[in-house]
């Protein structure tokens, strides 16, 4: 094999090899969830172990696999497999068979309405103290859009955007899941402990949490219904991604980067930073609801059945690359004012979400 065949060879056996320990540790995951609450029946932690749900072991298991490749200096070649956004819109893809279309029309209204006034009131905010901490302005629309919409798919978005640095970038994803992971075991436990209806309780971690594949986890945590309605919330938001995207674009061309014969952008633009995933999940949902109208739910439940067991695998396969991917590194490097921007549009986002979804989806059936 000559030289420049083996240099095209060598990244795809890397990818394949990566993929083999995602595989592993995923089935793994399924393999602790099937058998650990057997293991401690009968013991003083039966309730406990009966209690924890797949995310928690993906994630778990991802954080240590980080640890071992990290240490053995295999995680860098490995990471071409870490496709975390790719798993978790297929999951969330179909996970949209699984929701009927009347709950995502009853739903609609107050996603929108809850996604508008997050998306204005935190971006805002997080813009501002940015400015007033003096970070630089491609920082601040890099942590502002990840807080507000949608974590890391944001991020990517916005750096696309106003042309931000890769390490600007970096930066910004590792303090999403350094804020995501947390959240995805607090907010369950606070809505079971504040006494939250599954559709409030959905509706607060939709539309709190930053990134779509911590939104499920903890929408899983949480139950079904819960799910369900976090989904349909988390969605909205990144349905709006496009439109800050290309705000973003339009303001740092012509305001901020000002560069003669600039180009404005136009629909095209809004149309290509879309996310396309959310168009699948509503066609998923139009398909199934369809499906099971014709043939009836007993029918058609077995057909759904699979789809959600696939569902859960890709989701599975998701939480585990949250843990491969997670970085320390780039934290380091930019000291706490960023870190304090990101706290505190948090709490903002925590405490407006909480009061939003107790109020626009009050009552609202799943």
């Amino acid at each position: 094999m000559s030289t420049a065949t083996e240099t095209r060879t060598r990244p795809a056996v890397w990818v394949a090899a990566g993929l083999v320990v995602v595989l592993a540790l995923a089935a793994l995951t399924r393999y602790l969830e099937q058998n650990v609450p057997e293991w401690a029946a009968d013991t003083s932690f039966d309730e406990f172990f009966a209690g924890i749900e797949y995310p928690v072991y993906a994630i778990a298991l991802g954080l240590l696999g980080n640890l071992v490749l990290s240490a053995t200096g295999l995680r860098a070649r490995l990471a071409g497999a870490f496709r975390t956004e790719f798993f978790i819109k297929t999951g969330l893809v179909l996970l949209g068979a699984s929701i009927n279309l009347a709950v995502i029309v009853k739903a609609a209204g107050p996603a929108i309405a809850q996604a508008l006034i997050l998306i204005t009131l935190v971006f805002g905010f997080t813009w501002w103290l940015g400015g007033k901490l003096g970070l630089a302005d491609k920082l601040r629309a890099l942590l502002a859009s990840a807080v507000s919409i949608c974590g890391v798919s944001a991020a990517i978005a916005a750096a696309g955007a106003v042309q931000a640095k890769r390490e600007q970038l970096a930066y910004t994803a590792s303090l999403v899941i350094l804020f995501a992971l947390p959240s995805i075991f607090i907010l369950p436990a606070l809505a079971t402990g504040f006494g939250l209806e599954p559709a409030v309780a959905g509706a607060w971690i939709g539309g709190n949490i930053d990134t779509t594949a911590a939104v499920t986890a903890a929408g899983a945590l949480a139950g079904d219904d819960a799910l369900q309605i976090a989904a349909i919330v988390k969605t909205t938001q990144n349905a709006l991604m496009g439109v800050v995207a290309v705000g973003l674009t339009a303001y740092f061309a012509l305001k901020i980067e000002r560069k003669p014969g600039a180009a404005r952008p136009g629909a095209g633009e809004l149309w290509r930073r879309f996310p396309k995933f959310v168009l699948g999940f509503v066609a998923a949902s139009v398909i199934a609801t369809i499906y099971l109208n014709n043939v009836g739910s007993d029918a058609g439940k077995p057909v759904i059945d699979v789809v959600n067991d696939l569902r859960e695998w890709f989701l599975i396969l998701a939480f585990v690359s949250i843990g491969l991917e997670f970085s320390l590194t780039s934290l380091k490097e930019a000291g706490w004012r960023p870190v304090g921007v990101f706290a505190a549009a948090t709490g903002v986002n925590l405490t407006l979400a909480l009061g939003t979804a107790s109020i626009l989806f009050a009552g609202v059936e799943v």
